[in-house]
């Protein structure tokens, strides 16, 4: 497998500008991109048992990685959902798959996206971020013609950084195109 470009533009040019924005003394403890969590969430699965593998097809489509289904914990009837029942699905994406999927994103899917004006800023406390995205279509592996629903996405970057300012430094420096650039 060769190496993707994000992967060696981490490693020729983020550490090193990362290592001189926060001062660190050894490139070990410059935060890194550990995995990226793409998670669909279908309520509506409770109804309709298709979803699930239109949405698990689509996904390892987009990743070119198996999704999975994710199972509800509890009943809970007022949303009509038992316990052990389909309600989402999800995907894991780590080292050359994440590099692969993370350079797609920001050159091809998120430029894709109508009025576009960057994304929102703002980290979970610990240098995670999740993105939302309202429509599946915007990723090229998806045919217009063949969805019957347009299905959100979470995507969630994990990183190693210990606080939002690297966790914000490393994803911008990868080229999120976030709004409010600090």
């Amino acid at each position: 497998m060769s190496t993707t470009n994000l992967k060696k533009e981490y490693v020729e040019r983020i550490v090193p500008a990362l290592t001189e924005e926060f001062k660190y003394t050894t490139p070990m403890q410059v935060p890194r991109l550990e995995k990226i969590v793409i998670n669909q969430g279908l309520g509506m699965a409770t109804q309709d048992k298709k979803i699930i593998e239109t949405a698990i097809n689509e996904l390892t489509a987009i990743t070119g990685q198996k999704a999975v289904a994710t199972l509800s914990r509890k009943d809970i009837a007022g949303f009509k959902v038992r316990k052990k029942n389909p309600i989402g699905v999800r995907v894991t994406l780590r080292r050359e798959r994440m590099y692969e999927f993370l350079e797609r994103l920001i050159r091809v899917a998120l430029p894709r996206i109508r009025d576009f004006k960057g994304i929102e800023g703002k980290l979970d406390g610990r240098g995670n971020y999740t993105l939302g995205i309202t429509e599946q279509i915007i990723f090229p592996e998806i045919n217009i013609d063949n969805i019957s629903k347009l299905l959100g996405m979470n995507i969630t970057f994990v990183t190693s950084a210990n606080t939002d300012e690297e966790g914000y430094a490393l994803l911008k420096n990868f080229g999120l195109p976030f709004k409010n650039a600090k």
